[in-house]
């Protein structure tokens, strides 16, 4: 299994970055996804997840109303649009398998991605 983050990089804040995660070696049709983020000197924390179909998400009070996850089975990727960004938002986003949709627990996420930077700043 392989998952691919893209799109971060360095924004000022109030801005935009839609990130990307793009799988294979799975049905990816068959796998809830989760977006997680690592800060510098932090634990890595819950961001977002959506279920299989993409009818369910579910955010963390952090991001909600901000971020936005999304999928696209027929394209193997699922997506994290983010807008109003905050210098705080700043950290490594990676992309992950859940075990099912709905946990916000590292441990119940397999097949993580190498992450992408995301920096904003103030």
């Amino acid at each position: 299994v392989q998952l691919v983050e893209s799109g971060g990089g360095l924004v000022q804040a109030g801005g935009s970055l839609r990130l990307s995660c793009a799988a294979s070696g799975r049905t990816f049709s068959d796998d809830a996804m989760g977006w997680f983020r690592q800060a510098p000197g932090k634990d890595r924390e819950f961001v977002a997840a959506i279920s299989r179909s993409g009818g369910s998400t579910l955010y963390a009070d952090s991001v909600k109303g901000r971020f936005t996850i999304s999928r696209d089975n027929a394209k193997n990727t699922v997506y994290l649009q983010m807008n109003s960004l905050r210098p705080e938002d700043t950290a490594v986003y990676y992309c992950a398998v859940g075990h099912y949709f709905g946990s916000r627990e590292r441990y119940e996420y397999d097949y993580w991605g190498q992450g992408t930077q995301v920096t904003v700043s103030s």
